[in-house]
C-alpha cells in the first residue's frame, strides 16, 4: 500500500521535468514481453539486454544463475538497471525450473531463442501471447531443460557464414521488432494504472539522495503534530 501523502512529500523533491518524463516512460511500459538471461557471465551482456529492455519498454527482467552470477557493469548499463524489475533465481541447484514454472504461472509462454529446426523466424513471430524470450549461456546458448519446456523457438534469420549473434545483438533485434509490432497493434500491453503507481512511487524514491533519512524525518515529524 503506497502512502500517498509521503509520495506527494517526496515529489517535492523532484523537478516537474522529472516527473514528467516518469509518467511518459511509464506509458510506454509493457509486462507483455519478459526477458530472461539463463547463466549468463559475461558482465557486458547482461548489463546490455538490462540496457535493451528499458530502451524498448520491457520493464521485468528475469536472471536465472545456475553456474554464473549475473552481473551487471553500471558503465554498460548506464544507470537503466535502476529502472527495471530484475528477479533473480540462486536459491535452488536448478534455478531453471523455478524461473519457468513462475513465468509459466504467470500467463506467460516460454520463447527459446535458439537456431532449432523447429523455429519461428522473427518476422512471423505471433505477438498476440504474453511471451518470456529465453536467452542462454554464451556459446552453448539455452539448457536442454529449456528446450525440453519451451512453448515455441524463435530465431533471427540469417545469411552469413556466421550462425550466431551476441546475445546483447540478438536481444536487441527481437525485442525492437516484437516492441514496435505491439504498439501498432491493438493489444491491451500497457501497464495497468496500479502497476504505474507502484513503479512511479519506486522509481522517485530510487531518485532521491538519502531518501531513508528523509522519509523518517517525514514520520517523525507527523507523530509529533498528533
Amino acid at each position: 500500500m503506497i502512502d500517498k501523502d509521503l509520495l506527494k512529500y517526496l515529489e517535492g523533491y523532484l523537478t516537474d521535468k522529472r516527473k514528467e518524463t516518469f509518467t511518459n516512460v511509464l506509458s510506454q511500459r509493457t509486462r507483455h514481453f519478459t526477458v530472461v538471461l539463463e547463466d549468463i557471465y559475461q558482465a557486458h551482456n547482461a548489463s546490455a539486454v538490462v540496457r535493451t529492455c528499458d530502451i524498448f519498454g520491457v520493464q521485468d527482467l528475469h536472471a536465472i544463475e545456475n553456474k554464473y552470477t549475473n552481473k551487471v557493469s553500471r558503465h554498460v548499463a548506464k544507470g537503466s538497471q535502476k529502472w527495471l524489475n530484475i528477479k533473480r533465481y540462486q536459491e535452488d541447484a536448478n534455478n531453471t525450473v523455478e524461473c519457468l514454472d513462475h513465468l509459466k504461472n504467470s500467463g506467460y509462454q516460454i520463447i527459446a531463442t535458439t537456431p532449432h529446426n523447429n523455429s519461428c523466424l522473427l518476422q512471423d513471430f505471433d505477438i498476440t501471447k504474453k511471451s518470456a524470450f529465453v536467452f542462454g549461456v554464451e556459446a552453448e546458448g539455452v539448457s536442454d531443460y529449456v528446450i525440453q519446456n519451451a512453448d515455441g523457438f524463435l530465431k533471427i534469420p540469417m545469411v552469413g557464414f556466421t550462425e550466431s549473434l551476441n546475445i546483447s545483438v540478438a536481444a536487441a533485434i527481437i525485442l525492437q521488432d516484437v516492441t514496435t509490432k505491439l504498439r501498432n497493434s491493438n493489444i491491451e500491453w500497457q501497464l495497468s494504472e496500479k502497476e504505474k503507481e507502484v513503479l512511479y512511487f519506486n522509481w522517485v524514491k530510487k531518485t532521491i539522495k538519502n531518501v531513508d533519512k528523509i522519509e523518517e524525518h517525514y514520520y517523525q515529524n507527523k507523530k509529533n503534530e498528533r
